[in-house]
């Protein structure tokens, strides 16, 4: 039998930067097959070029065993390969419907009438195959007001709606509850079973013992080995995966006793809905500094809003009632972003390139953005540039971001986890006060995931208030002093470390 995916010799460069170097790679059809690697090994650049994105400048690309070169992704997507990217590729003001209309196969001439009836169908389709895969989706509903899980089973569904029997899939639970999580790759599974093929990319080593066939690993732009999961232990995996053994991180008391609360949320509520139904509708919650408050929850339960309510973003859930008191500077609510960011509040977005970081500036500019405001650089229309890109630099040496040739080059050639840690330098350039971390390591590797959780610890060991907001029930027992679960935009039941994962669980779907 054919294999279905094969990519040979490939090498690619960006900017002078070797992303590929001699990179392997195959898919058979009837499996799933994993693909590890660090953040920058060059998983996605070489995914991208089999979903048509780039295109290599050296090896060979073949479907079903025949070579192809493809002009783009509608020349993948004729070949029925369809790739669902870590950072979505969806159009925000329009609805789900119109999003996957955009790639559905154009119907026959006649068979409808008016753009309202092929959104009324696919619609329909939608629901069924929504229904098939374990989704709640509303075929009506905007993107934009969409929580980032949601919008990963958007691109999911227009994917496999799309007709693509080759699904590559770059971290497709990193989002997802555990329950949400087993459903969508047992029906992953299912769909190589029936005879299509799956890559999947992605850093949890659970999901590629339990689901894969086969694993490929790639280290520094290259293949190291492709082997079959079951015969290979996670801690080797790790080592092949970074070049060194990385303990398995567990949960880490707080190294002195909490202190007194340094944020409360009373009674908040968003504005109600034409169907009186509220994003946010009463939530509750103290935070003291020296703890981690980690918020589970399944994505679309207010937890999106909630952060934007803390960090003051304009589209939180509409008009606020209630009270965001943050100890010793009264109601965040009536405080502007810099205003925030004065009394020490430290964001870190789930949507790090729509929320954190501007991809078209510079390193330098996307780190000194956040000092700006204070005058360290003089007038905005005429800021020190010199002295922007010394505190750059420093930074970018605390921080270990790599991949930083200089601070002048674009944050948008970054991988996602020296991205994130971009993010962590700016944050964290004075100790916060408080600290909102909102899915913060969500994609990342091994390495990344350590060194970013290290840092969150930090800021709560140095008397932070750290309030983790995450989808990811693993993040939130190692990190979560405290763990609430939060379900129609309140919070349903709170639990103290050492928690139990199950009644967690349960928890979130009982009130979900």
């Amino acid at each position: 039998m054919p294999n279905a995916l094969e990519l040979t010799g490939i090498r690619k460069s960006f900017d002078g930067f070797a992303a590929l170097t001699d990179a392997h790679f195959e898919a058979r059809w009837g499996e799933v097959h994993a693909l590890l690697g660090e953040n920058g090994a060059g998983k996605s650049s070489l995914m991208n070029i089999a979903a048509g994105l780039y295109a290599p400048e050296a090896g060979q690309l073949l479907v079903d065993d025949n070579p192809v070169r493809f002009a783009g992704p509608r020349d993948a997507a004729r070949h029925r390969i369809g790739m669902v990217h870590q950072h979505f590729k969806l159009v925000r003001p329009f609805t789900v419907a119109e999003n996957i209309l955009l790639t559905a196969p154009a119907p026959a001439p006649a068979e409808f009438q008016s753009h309202g009836e092929r959104l009324r169908e696919i619609s329909r389709v939608i629901r069924n195959k929504a229904s098939e895969l374990g989704f709640e989706i509303d075929p009506s509903k905007r993107v934009d007001a969409l929580s980032i899980a949601e919008q990963q089973r958007v691109e999911i569904l227009k994917v496999l709606l799309a007709g693509a029997r080759i699904l590559i899939l770059d971290e497709p639970t990193a989002v997802l509850t555990d329950q949400e999580a087993a459903r969508l790759l047992q029906t992953v599974q299912g769909l190589a079973r029936g005879g299509s093929a799956v890559v999947l990319v992605t850093h949890k080593m659970a999901d590629v013992k339990t689901y894969a066939d086969r694993v490929t690993v790639m280290r520094g732009g290259r293949t190291v080995a492709t082997l079959a999961p079951g015969a290979t232990s996670v801690a080797e995996l790790v080592k092949l995966t970074v070049g060194e053994s990385i303990a398995t991180q567990s949960y880490q008391a707080a190294k002195s006793p909490r202190g007194p609360v340094r944020l409360t949320v009373r009674r908040l509520r968003s504005a109600a809905s034409p169907e009186g139904r509220r994003v946010l509708d009463g939530v509750e919650l103290e935070l003291h500094a020296g703890e981690i408050y980690g918020l589970a929850g399944v994505g679309g339960n207010g937890q999106g809003e909630l952060a934007g309510a803390i960090m003051g973003l304009p589209d939180a859930g509409g008009a606020l009632e209630g009270e965001i008191h943050l100890n010793g500077h009264g109601d965040l609510k009536a405080m502007s972003a810099p205003e925030r960011r004065n009394v020490g509040i430290a964001a870190i977005p789930a949507d790090r390139y729509g929320l954190a970081l501007a991809g078209g500036l510079s390193v330098a500019e996307n780190y000194a953005i956040g000092r700006v405001h204070t005058g360290r650089y003089g007038p905005a229309w005429h800021l020190r540039r010199g002295r922007m890109q010394d505190d750059t630099q420093q930074a970018v040496r605390a921080f270990d971001v790599q991949g930083v040739r200089s601070v002048a080059q674009k944050a948008a050639l970054l991988s996602g986890g020296n991205a994130q840690k971009l993010v962590l330098a700016r944050e964290f350039g004075k100790a916060p006060s408080l600290v909102l971390a909102h899915s913060p390591s969500r994609g990342l590797d091994v390495r990344a995931s350590a060194e970013v959780h290290a840092r969150l610890r930090a800021a709560r060991d140095g008397g932070a208030a750290v309030l983790l907001i995450s989808e990811d029930l693993d993040e939130v027992l190692q990190l979560a002093d405290r763990v609430g679960v939060m379900a129609r935009g309140r919070i349903a039941g709170e639990f103290a470390q050492p928690a139990d994962r199950q009644a967690i669980g349960q928890a979130m779907v009982d009130h979900g």
